[in-house]
């Protein structure tokens, strides 16, 4: 009886612990559950698209199949063929699953190896099946016509890249880029033989290095692209008069400033010799023309006052040679009156000038004919008055002097044209044969023309910002002079 209380109180007690422990074993099978079913999730969600083109065969065949199976079991035939018939459908089920699923992988990866290629610049690897009318062959066209799209484009990269270099290596200007810490990236041949050194001594050195800080110092974005004088003697040039060109633009996202550099002490030196030579052979002409026969007729009044017998008429020859030297010499003073005036030229004193007031007070100035002025919409242009009267001056009696050869008419007008205002003279006479020396100095086709009215003209009109041009009329006979002044 001892022993059987004995058991009774242990079974008791473990029943009361299997009690307390069931909450705590049902919270920790709940747990479980749960953590399996968050796995699954995360499966599913990390399941590739192949497993779920392959599971979507599978469960497509399904229905099929198992109906397949209950109609074969049940219908009575032994068990070794419905085996053999379970085995053979299962294999073929299979097969066209793993097959269809091998079906629409397979372009995927064709397609992600041709984006890589083309991702690398391979643009040689094709797409094949791309000739079919079906979705995947369009995409495969597509895909193909991308490729040959960026390797024409990379071919017509490359061959501007070559060129650029080409023209970089032969232009006579030095290039310089510079990154955003002011070290040099690409520079040229003339700029490596402007500072004596080899192009890949000079890459990655700075500005300040380079001797070509004081280049780079007024850079800034107001005079981006404007072009300045500097004077600056570098190791490989002993010229000392240089065009600056500044400008910024960004490589791979990064700025960067370049920095061209032009000798104008070469073309200035050239132009200068040109302009000597110009002016020695114009001057050499006008003082032969003078010079000649004053001095035939300086040598026939020697002759006429070294005959022992003077002719009775001597006084007469004596005056008239006289006469000549006296004008030819005045005739040479005019010249060199003229061309003073016109290197002597002073700077516009601006300020605001109604263009049709000037126009028709220009035009009463000519009294052999009558100048027809049109009306227009009043115009105010910030000039210098008296250049700009002695300019008009000059084309309209010029054009007077033209029309009045063939008896025609002189006309005046004005017009706003974008920020311009624009004044024409057109006149009725011949017009123009050649216009190629119009504006040379001391040209000139009249009789008694100093040949600096148009050249004098012409240069008032570009102190002033503007520009004149002569050309024949289109639409009859005569000239048009054209003036062109900013607004």
């Amino acid at each position: 009886m001892v022993q059987s209380g004995v058991s009774q109180d242990i079974v008791n007690r473990v029943a009361a612990e299997a009690e307390r422990a069931a909450p705590v074993a049902a919270v920790r099978t709940a747990g479980t559950v749960r953590s399996r079913d968050d796995a699954l999730r995360k499966q599913r969600r990390r399941m590739s698209h192949e497993r779920r083109v392959l599971l979507m065969a599978l469960a497509g065949g399904l229905p099929a199949m198992s109906v397949a199976f209950v109609l074969m079991w049940a219908g009575g035939y032994s068990t070794k063929l419905c085996l053999t018939l379970s085995a053979l459908l299962a294999g073929c089920w299979l097969g066209f699953s793993f097959a269809l699923r091998e079906r629409v992988v397979r372009p995927l990866q064709t397609i992600s190896n041709l984006l890589a290629a083309l991702g690398e610049g391979d643009f040689s690897i094709r797409a094949r099946g791309a000739a079919g009318d079906d979705a995947l062959g369009e995409v495969m066209r597509e895909v193909n016509s991308l490729s040959e799209t960026l390797r024409r484009q990379r071919i017509v990269a490359i061959e501007a890249t070559v060129l650029l270099r080409t023209v970089m290596e032969e232009i006579d200007v030095s290039v310089f880029a510079f990154d955003e810490t002011g070290r040099l990236r690409l520079v040229n041949r003339a700029g490596a033989r402007l500072l004596t050194q080899k192009t890949e001594r000079l890459i990655g050195r700075t500005a300040e290095q380079l001797s070509l800080s004081d280049c780079l110092a007024d850079a800034n974005e107001t005079d981006a692209g404007t072009v300045s004088t500097l004077q600056k003697t570098f190791p490989g040039n002993a010229n000392d008069r240089w065009g600056v060109r500044r400008s910024e633009f960004r490589l791979h996202g990064r700025p960067h400033r370049l920095l061209v550099l032009a000798d104008l002490s070469r073309p200035l030196r050239q132009e200068e010799a040109h302009a000597w030579q110009r002016l020695v052979r114009v001057l050499g002409h006008e003082l032969n023309n003078s010079l000649a026969p004053i001095k035939s007729i300086a040598d026939s009044l020697a002759t006429l006052l070294a005959r022992e017998t003077p002719a009775p008429d001597w006084k007469d020859d004596m005056r008239r040679g006289l006469s000549v030297v006296s004008g030819r010499a005045e005739s040479l003073s005019r010249f060199m009156e003229a061309y003073a005036r016109l290197a002597r030229l002073p700077a516009p004193r601006f300020r605001a000038v109604e263009v049709s007031a000037l126009l028709r007070r220009v035009a009463r100035l000519e009294t052999r004919l009558s100048v027809r002025v049109a009306g227009g919409a009043e115009q105010v242009v910030s000039a210098d008055p008296d250049q700009l009267e002695q300019l008009l001056i000059n084309v309209i009696r010029n054009a007077a002097d033209a029309s009045l050869e063939t008896g025609g008419a002189v006309g005046a007008s004005w017009r706003q044209s974008g920020s311009y205002v624009e004044v024409l003279i057109e006149d009725e006479g011949l017009g123009l044969a050649s216009t190629a020396n119009l504006f040379v100095p001391f040209f000139t086709t009249k009789p008694n023309g100093s040949g600096i009215g148009l050249v004098l003209s012409r240069q008032i009109a570009e102190a002033h910002g503007g520009m004149l041009t002569l050309e024949n009329r289109r639409g009859g006979t005569g000239c048009r002079a054209r003036l062109r002044l900013p607004l």
